[in-house]
Order: structure tokens, then sequence, then C-alpha cells
């Protein structure tokens, strides 16, 4: 008997609106599903089904069975109990899961204290035990510490070992990875892997990567507005896909080519490089620029270390690394949010070192860079529409009238692909990707000599953030914008940038043509990021065929 099996699972509104249209799919003991398809296909409220979290007044039809209850019509407390023991749920955001007052211990003793009703003691070395297994380094001094003292990719592993501390028979897991480094992805699917394996659970993984879901699902549902459009072995749907959505979606997600042949490499995924400036000088000049951190009772942390760079008019310059690598510090001291010890910046010819104090000097400094930050929500106001913040952007740095900042704002919104509608919705009412685009639109508005992108795309949808990189291309094309990219997506650089630098540690340790870079890596450290991104499990498959 299968551990979760949905049938014809339907979700609708009060207002009539209907969210998930006939879902049907199974998921076995041992065996890795994946549900893959852009937001708001419905992936996520699937999942949620399974565990009796749907949205307030909804009615469901269909069937949930899940290790053979029905969940849509099960009482509170059996259903209390399928959550305590046989299916437990990995969100994407472990921040937003844990409580920040409380230690890393409670967290982790809670459910087996008034659960499991064990002992302090018990419960306290079943958590050492459960961290261990995930592959924390220091399970006994986890205990005491607290969410804010750990990295995304450690929180996460803290919430799949409180997921596992009840032995669940199937393990959902909500977009995991979202966001996270390769090395860091590859660690927890690692961990994930290994847990499935030992304790022969199932595992339905929801996930907009298909490169992830290609390397780690056995079968894969592909989900668009709340229905499953396609279903089959990951190989089949991902290799030869027969829905329009699925191709689609195959089509808009960036790859890694293994091979030095640059032959070999669809054009669609080669760089597009600007036209040839008539002034060749560097947009961007970064020579010896180092930045430490102090911390009471501890050795200074060095952010940044000895970094130069240079980028030249209309170039695009990739920065890759792991978190905690610099690359963000590097972005911020080259904006100005923070100041450098040692070193120099030269942006369009003029030295841009120390971070502006003055009115005047703010304002020079923003017409010369501006930057697109991860979260484009946590960047835009949300008590303001997309057209005001970009208007407001506009009346800051020009002398133009009402009338011309709506027209301009108009026409800014139309460069990225929105409408003069989005220019009247407030953030909240707008996409990820929307909100992306209505971020870059703003950074545009006064025209800077340097765009500098922190990971704009990375918790963007395939198919959104082809159309975000799009967009990126064509402005550089009808501006001859200068681009800064920086991401853990190798893949991303690969489509995007001209050139590429490698940093750990707050060190360049290799810097070059990106086609060069990522088929023929000379470092140990760039070697390890390439092997460390997702590859179709298949491929791995014939390798070892083939080196045995």
């Amino acid at each position: 008997m299968n551990l979760l099996e949905i049938t014809e699972l339907t979700l609708d509104l009060p207002n009539g609106v209907r969210l998930l249209d006939g879902i049907s799919l199974t998921v076995a003991a041992g065996e890795t599903v994946g549900l893959v398809g852009e937001s708001g296909s419905g992936k996520s409220l699937t999942a949620r089904s399974v565990l009796g979290l749907l949205p307030e007044r909804s009615t469901a039809g269909g069937k949930v069975l899940l290790d053979g209850t029905d969940v849509i019509t099960t009482s509170p407390s059996e259903l209390l109990a399928l959550r305590r023991h046989s299916a437990s749920m990995v969100f994407q955001d472990p921040r937003a899961g844990i409580n920040p007052m409380r230690t890393i211990g409670d967290h982790l003793t809670e459910t087996l204290r008034l659960c499991e009703h064990l002992p302090a003691d018990q419960a306290k070395e079943r958590a050492i035990e459960m961290m261990a297994s995930v592959r924390l380094p220091r399970p006994e001094a986890h205990l005491r510490q607290y969410p804010h003292e750990f990295s995304g990719g450690m929180l996460q592993r803290v919430m799949i070992a409180g997921a596992l501390s009840s032995s669940p028979k199937l393990l959902i897991c909500d977009e995991p990875t979202t966001a996270l480094d390769v090395t860091t992805q590859a660690e927890i699917i690692s961990v994930l892997t290994e847990q499935r394996k030992s304790r022969g659970m199932g595992m339905l993984f929801i996930t907009h990567d298909l490169n992830l879901a290609a390397s780690l699902c056995d079968r894969v549902y592909v989900m668009s507005a709340g229905r499953v459009v396609e279903q089959g072995s990951a190989r089949e749907v991902f290799s030869d896909p027969q829905a329009d959505y699925t191709k689609k979606l195959v089509a808009a997600t960036p790859t890694i080519l293994v091979g030095d042949a640059e032959a070999a490499v669809p054009a669609e995924l080669v760089p597009l490089a600007p036209a040839e400036p008539e002034d060749a000088s560097g947009a961007l000049v970064v020579r010896s620029l180092s930045k430490s951190y102090a911390i009471r009772g501890k050795t200074p942390v060095r952010a940044v270390s000895e970094v130069s760079l240079e980028i030249p008019r209309g170039g695009a310059l990739g920065i890759v690394g792991e978190s905690g690598s610099g690359k963000s510090t590097l972005a911020r001291l080259i904006v100005g949010l923070e100041s450098a010890d040692a070193g120099e910046i030269v942006i369009a010819g003029k030295e841009r070192t120390a971070p502006p104090r003055k009115r005047q000097e703010r304002l020079a400094h923003a017409r010369s860079v501006q930057m697109v930050f991860q979260d484009p929500y946590l960047s835009l106001d949300p008590r303001i529409t997309a057209g005001k913040s970009i208007e407001d952007a506009l009346r800051l740095h020009s002398k133009l009238t009402s009338t011309a900042s709506r027209a301009k704002v108009i026409e800014l919104l139309d460069q990225v692909g929105l409408t003069e509608k989005h220019a009247d919705a407030r953030p909240r009412k707008l996409s990820g990707g929307q909100r992306q685009r209505v971020a870059i639109a703003r950074a545009l508005a006064i025209e800077p000599d340097l765009l500098v992108m922190d990971e704009a795309t990375s918790a963007l949808d395939v198919s959104v953030q082809a159309q975000v990189l799009e967009v990126v291309a064509d402005i550089r094309r009808e501006r001859g914008l200068t681009v800064l990219f920086i991401t853990h997506d190798l893949a991303v650089v690969r489509r995007v940038c001209e050139e590429t630098v490698v940093m750990k540690q707050g060190e360049i340790v290799e810097h070059g043509k990106t086609l060069e870079l990522l088929t023929q890596p000379r470092h140990d450290y760039t070697r390890h990021l390439i092997e460390s991104v997702p590859r179709p499990a298949w491929d791995l498959d014939e390798a070892i065929e083939e080196a045995s």
C-alpha cells in the first residue's frame, strides 16, 4: 500500500475560486516524488493538504489517504496523531519556523517531551543524536545556541532534525533549499537522501528547480494552475516532456554543460556581449579592497581581503561563492552602504571609496551606482504603489514634473515587461517576479553607470528568472549598462556574464572568462562548486557505468 494516495483532490474558497482541481498522486515507502511548477501552481497547497493544513473556510473534495487514513474526513484527534507519527514537513524558510527567543535545544526537545513523553535527559540525548545524524558539527554546543547564531544551511538541518524526531513514515519538503548556495544545497540533499534510505521513508519534494528535481526524484508531477499537467519518471518528464507547459519550464532552466568545447554550448546560453562602447575604460575599478568586522572577545572577521577587479563599460561580471565568502559585503562596499578599511573604488572614472555622508554626495553616489537586492518585497515600501516608488526616485534625482514623471514610470515599466496597471498596484498585489522587475525599473530610473544585482533571481521560478534575465540582457543591449551580478547559481552566471570571479573567505581564488572557468576550472574550490551543482541522476549513473 502507498504511504500517500491522493485521489481527485479539489480545494475551493468560499467565493467559489478553485485552487486545486482534481489532483491525484501517490508516494510509496522509500520513494522520492517531486512536485514541480511555478509559484501559484498549487504545489504547497497540495503538500499542506496531506497534513490537513488547509485555508480557513475552504472546502476540500476527493481523498487524501495518509498511511491508510483519509485526512479530509478524519477527526481532529486522529489528524493530530498523523501529524505526530505518520508525516512531518520541512518548510522553505527555517527562520520562520523556529522561535528566535528559544534555544535550539528547546526547539528539538519540546516534541520529544510533550509527544513522545520522554524525560528531559533522554530528550536531550535524542536531540543530540538527531543533530549528529544531519551532520551538524557540534551537537552538544548547538543545544545552547539561538537561531540567529546559525547560518541558513545549519538552521535548515535543525528543521530537518526536528521533522525526523518523531520517526515519520512520510517527509514533506517544501522548497527546503531555495536561496541556499550550491554546496550547502548539496549537503542538505545528501542529508535528506541518507535519512530516506536509512529509515525507508517516503519523501514528497516540492521545488521549482528542475535540475534539483532531476537529481533527487524517482518520479515527478508537473503542476500548473492547480492541475497536474504531466507525470512520470524524472527521466521521461525532463528528457522528453510532452506538455507544452513542461517544455516551457525545461527550456527556461539554465544549466551548466560539462565539457571544454565551446561549440557544444547552445547559442541561447552564451552571454550576449554588448556592442563595443566608444569609451572602453572601466565602469568599475576595485583595487586592493579590504573590510573586517570586529567581534567582542573574538578575532576580527576578515570579510573582504585585498580584492581587485575591473568591469569595462557595458560588461557583465559575475561573482560566485558560498554564503560567507564576502560577495554581499563587496557589493555593499561598492554601493556605499559600508566603509572599506583599505583599498580604492572607482566608478565611471570617479573615486567612490568613502561612503557618502552629505546629501549631495549621497545623491551623486546613487546616480553612479544602484543595487537590486535579493528580496524585492523588503526593498519596496509596502505602503505605496509600484509606480510611486519609481516616481519618488525620479523626482529625487531630476526636476521632472508630475506628468513627465508618470510618463517616465510607464516607459520604465514597459522596458521591464510590465504595464500601467502594475504601476497602481502595491507590492503585496504583485508576484515575486513582478516585484523584482519593479525593483529593476526603479534602479534604472536614474540611469546609473553601474547596476549591482545581489542574488536578485535566487528565489524566483525558472520561467520568471528567465524573464528577468532577458530584461537585463535587453537593457544592456539598449543602454550599454554595466552589471555586477552576485549569485550562488553558477548556471545563471553561465547565461548572463562574460567574466566570472570566484570568492572564498573574502578572497578571489579564480577569475576568468565564464565559459573557460566553468568548463576548465583551475582552482580546487571552483571545481568543488561546479561538482555541487545538481545533475540528473541518470547522467550520474551513466558516468559511473562508463568509469567502471
